[in-house]
């Protein structure tokens, strides 16, 4: 199966050199168009509700202690190229919301019910480790299509 990391070696060869916050916002809203318009995931890997938006451990044990990462950064990886139908999927989402920054994309998660949900009570400064459920994700982005 595809993987995180995949998906984000893909998207930092199509889009280029982003922040780390941009590339975690633009792999959850990749995984998020596929949920909601497929009803299955990209990749296996869960995003927790950060104070800073949507974030994968498993993504940031790869570009840990980066700002800016550029293609073929992804530390100690070997990603797999991602299927013709996933790429689609991908750019789909993508393709729009590249053109926005990584405190925008951000901004425009902590505005989304998955996130929101996540975090609860949490104040808006605190840490959460808490998982945003695939389903949550599914369900918000099928009735609120990402473009």
């Amino acid at each position: 199966m595809t993987t995180i990391v995949d998906v984000a070696d893909y998207i930092l060869n199509k889009y280029g050199t982003m922040t780390t916050m941009k590339l975690q916002k633009l792999t959850f809203y990749a995984q998020a168009q596929a949920l909601a318009v497929t009803g299955h995931p990209l990749f296996e890997e869960d995003f927790e509700a950060w104070k800073g938006g949507p974030v994968s451990r498993a993504l940031y044990a790869k570009h840990r202690g980066m700002f800016l990462i550029h293609p073929g950064e992804l530390t100690g990886t070997s990603p797999q190229p991602v299927a013709k139908h996933e790429e689609a999927i991908i750019g789909s989402a993508c393709d729009s919301l590249s053109a926005l920054t990584g405190n925008q994309l951000s901004r425009r998660t902590h505005s989304e019910k998955p996130w929101q949900e996540a975090r609860g009570d949490a104040l808006p400064n605190a840490a959460s480790s808490a998982v945003i459920s695939k389903e949550s994700i599914r369900r918000f982005y099928a009735d609120n299509p990402i473009v």
